[in-house]
């Protein structure tokens, strides 16, 4: 939902702020104002293509600012911002961050909808329509959509099994002769797991043995023995502490030195230890030697680590396990496959029966939606045809397409090839209606949808307007004042002329909006016109 747009530069508008209701928003005003300018920032926030000569003339760069929320729990809201150079060069930022158009398109473009007669609608793309009746249908088609995807994926994952088995079989000649040598030869070394990592530690102390026990030794003797470290600290000790009754200082160096002594004693008894748990054995040095040797002869033909060696080990056994059991193998993995099918059938099965069965009846509901806009017979129609098996996508087993017939004579066609955009924005319209909350789209933004309407059909469609705005954010550029009637905020598009003409965007309310409503009416503000708006406005209320 918007929550609030600015625009400066664009077009005929220099500045302009819209802040639209969460329900029926519309803007009006005399033909060529520049409301076309509004739709030119929408297509920007909504990451479309950007033309240069959307910038003021005279200016260097157009910018549009919105803050938006995405959903009704989104308490904090973001904001996007777009400014196109005259030049033709576009940027974005999300949130203050700078962004691609991808981005901002990927972000905001599923949360609006802008329909008019030369905009990229959804409703054109046949991929919306089976999601439309998705969400319409609800749980059953979504529940069965998740299962038959949940099924491709199985067999997918088992026919790439199959082809792995097949082509790890057929295997021949240099790749089978390596599998079985690597086999063989570290079979021979068997290597256990953090043996080599346990020798690269262990080696070296037994290779210096001789020489770490001396230094050991040498290293206690000067600690402990008679006339070492010890006895010279303990002496010291004790001449301080006799004369600590003199001078406290001495006393508390001769406390330090007497916690040196601790750590002395400590260190000559693990010194004394080492020397003692360090053994050297000639025949146990020469065997940790050999088992090194061969290790590192592994690591270099199937290292760089231990890891790699192991891996090769059970790639090899795999290998040679599918050439000497492949027919086993291969039967074992077709047979999964061909359950995983038969369990894709069974799901494709269900999915098309939900969506067939639930997509005339939303059809139906749009009809009758249609028919309030008084669109004569005109209905959609739902046209789903069966692929081969090859060609089945995650969006299901067939193609689905809604199809439009203006009458019960014609040939359904294709919603692409309606000519006029107020026919399709009212078939966008009445689809919208009928999806209600299911609808993922929070905002609409619908220009002639009033095209070529009048009389009873335009109350009937403020109506539907009306409908449609207790369940979204609706902003409509009309020339209806049965449209505007209806509207929770009214804004007025009005052009200031001057050698740059410069385009205003008002709230207006009160009287002033009765004033609008009755030039939309008659084209001026008699009091018969005007007395028309005040009944209009008040029937609406009520």
């Amino acid at each position: 939902m918007i929550d609030e747009l600015q625009v400066s530069n664009i077009a005929l508008i220099r500045e302009a702020t819209l802040v639209p209701s969460a329900g029926l928003t519309v803007l009006t005003g005399e033909t060529g104002a520049g409301k076309t300018a509004l739709l030119s920032a929408f297509k920007l926030i909504l990451g479309e293509r950007a033309d240069s000569s959307t910038v003021r003339e005279g200016e260097t760069l157009a910018n549009v600012e919105a803050r938006l929320f995405d959903g009704p729990h989104d308490t904090e809201g973001f904001t996007v911002q777009r400014s196109l150079s005259a030049e033709g060069r576009s940027r974005v930022k999300i949130d203050g961050r700078i962004a691609s158009v991808r981005e901002l398109s990927e972000r905001v473009g599923v949360m609006m909808d802008l329909c008019g007669q030369h905009e990229h609608q959804r409703l054109l793309d046949p991929a919306h329509h089976v999601a439309m009746v998705d969400a319409w249908a609800g749980r059953p088609a979504l529940e069965a959509l998740d299962r038959y995807r949940a099924c491709l994926k199985a067999s997918r994952a088992a026919a790439k099994e199959v082809r792995r088995i097949e082509e790890a079989s057929r295997a021949q000649g240099s790749r089978v002769e390596e599998a079985r040598f690597a086999l063989e030869r570290i079979a021979e070394v068997d290597p256990k797991p953090g043996e080599y990592e346990e020798l690269e530690e262990l080696l070296p102390r037994s290779e210096h043995a001789e020489v770490l026990v001396a230094t050991a030794n040498d290293a206690h003797t000067s600690l402990a023995a008679e006339g070492g470290a010890l006895d010279a600290v303990n002496s010291a000790v004790a001449e301080l502490s006799c004369m600590a009754t003199v001078d406290r200082k001495l006393g508390d160096i001769a406390d330090a030195l007497s916690d040196v002594c601790i750590s002395l004693e400590d260190c000559a008894n693990e010194l004394r230890a080492y020397r003692d748990g360090v053994a050297f054995d000639p025949r146990e040095l020469a065997r940790m030697r050999e088992r090194y040797s061969d290790l590192k002869v592994l690591l270099r033909q199937w290292g760089p680590t231990m890891d790699d060696v192991f891996a090769m080990r059970d790639s090899s056994r795999e290998l040679l396990s599918l050439v000497d059991d492949g027919d086993e193998q291969i039967k074992k993995a077709r047979e999964a496959l061909g359950a995983a099918e038969r369990e894709l059938f069974a799901a494709a099965k269900a999915l098309k029966r939900a969506r067939n069965t639930a997509a005339p009846r939303f059809c139906h509901e749009v009809g009758r939606q249609m028919a309030r806009l008084e669109m004569g017979g005109a209905e959609l129609v739902w046209d789903s045809r069966d692929l081969p098996r090859a060609e089945w996508t995650p969006a299901g087993p067939s193609s689905y397409e809604l199809l439009y017939r203006s009458g019960a004579g014609l040939t359904p066609r294709p919603l692409r090839r309606i000519a006029s955009g107020g026919e399709l924005s009212r078939v966008m319209l009445a689809s919208k209606v009928v999806l209600g909350n299911a609808d993922g789209v929070d905002t609409l933004v619908f220009d002639e949808v009033d095209a070529g309407v009048g009389g009873s059909t335009a109350r009937a469609l403020a109506s539907v307007l009306a409908d449609l705005a207790a369940t979204h954010q609706v902003i409509v550029v009309t020339h209806l004042a049965q449209v505007a009637v209806m509207a929770d905020k009214h804004y007025v598009v009005s052009k200031e002329p001057g050698d740059v003409p410069q385009t205003h965007l008002d709230e207006v309310a009160g009287d002033a909006r009765t004033a609008e409503i009755a030039r939309m009416l008659s084209g001026d503000q008699s009091e018969a016109s005007l007395a028309h708006a005040k009944q209009m406005l008040e029937e609406a209320r009520a």
